[in-house]
């Protein structure tokens, strides 16, 4: 695409909505910090400056309020984008989230429509401890009604972003704190990536071969992508040529593109920042399981948070989070 420059994922978050907004009255924003502080992960920055009160809305400290807010907005013909500052947070807003968001349509017949896109942040690796490092999307993808946008690089953010906000349906989009590119927190650089000026969409439900590989695949989403990605380079120095698939949303999931990956390659490794018991990985391995037993050379093998409380101490941080060389020493057992 032409008119290209590099940004990192905050500011392409916030390209997106800019974008949307200035296309469409309807669309506006809410929530805590959003307004005159841009957002505390950057990802609403600049819009308060240009669109004013009345279209980005900083909010009080009540979730179940402003949530349920944007949800009969949304009834009421409007396209509301509300964060919720961590994914953690859910618990007092469930009730507007299960069984509202994700329901009413449902629930109306199709007689009303909740366009709602609901960002939050996600992730570790910075030692902000068990309330405000989980990722926590299989919760949310296991609910119908409601779709699971998780983007992984700057190009992918804005492209997933303007789709969500067109979509008619309740998107849930994560962003990883740790790809945001802010300058107070540490992020993978690979998240930095050329993005087109112009407004463009990624369908929902297509995933993304990040590399292309024979030997094994291995499915990820967000951090994880780039731990993967890290691995496949160790992998490819000594001749094993991994494929990395990066799902991108989980609702819909594009199951074909990894059913095919293991037909090509007959060995998948899941790795997911998401509990291990009850989520995405189990789901990969079960879709994989139902569909290309037969192609599969060896077990499937999962990484994932083990399933206890994310700990403050960094070593153990560290030792709970899939790292690329475990990644790398898992796939490197599966090709003996």
């Amino acid at each position: 695409m032409a008119n290209e420059r590099e940004l990192t994922m905050s500011k392409a978050i916030a390209e997106a909505i800019d974008q949307e907004m200035a296309r469409d009255h309807r669309v506006f924003v809410l929530g805590e910090d959003v307004g005159i502080y841009g957002g505390i992960f950057g990802a609403t920055q600049g819009l308060y400056q240009k669109y004013g009160a009345e279209r980005v809305m900083d909010t009080p400290i009540s979730e179940t309020a402003f949530i349920g807010a944007a949800t009969g907005a949304a009834a009421e013909g409007m396209r509301p984008i509300v964060e919720l500052m961590f994914v953690d947070f859910f618990g007092v807003c469930m009730d507007q989230i299960y069984n509202h968001l994700a329901k009413n349509t449902y629930m109306s017949g199709g007689a009303a429509r909740f366009p709602v896109v609901l960002t939050t942040a996600i992730g570790g690796g910075y030692n902000d401890a068990a309330q405000h490092s989980q990722c926590l999307y299989g919760l949310f993808a296991h609910v119908p009604g409601l779709k699971v946008v998780v983007p992984s690089t700057a190009y992918d953010a804005k492209g997933l972003m303007i789709s969500a906000i067109r979509d008619d349906n309740p998107v849930m989009y994560f962003f990883h704190k740790g790809l945001m590119g802010l300058g107070w927190m540490k992020y993978h650089q690979r998240s930095v990536t050329p993005v087109p000026e112009e407004a463009y969409t990624i369908p929902l439900g297509k995933a993304d071969i990040k590399r292309t590989g024979k030997d094994v695949t291995i499915v990820s989403l967000a951090m994880m992508v780039h731990r993967a990605l890290d691995a496949a380079d160790a992998l490819a120095q000594e001749g094993i040529e991994a494929e990395v698939i990066d799902l991108r949303t989980l609702v819909p999931l594009d199951r074909e593109t990894v059913i095919n990956s293991v037909k090509k390659t007959h060995r998948l490794v899941v790795v997911d920042e998401d509990y291990h018991s009850f989520g995405m990985s189990g789901e990969i391995a079960a879709l994989v399981a139902e569909d290309a037993l037969d192609y599969l050379d060896a077990p499937i093998r999962r990484l994932a948070v083990p399933d206890v409380p994310i700990p403050y101490s960094r070593p153990l941080e560290q030792f709970v989070l899939p790292s690329a060389e475990r990644i790398a020493a898992t796939a490197r057992a599966l090709m003996e």
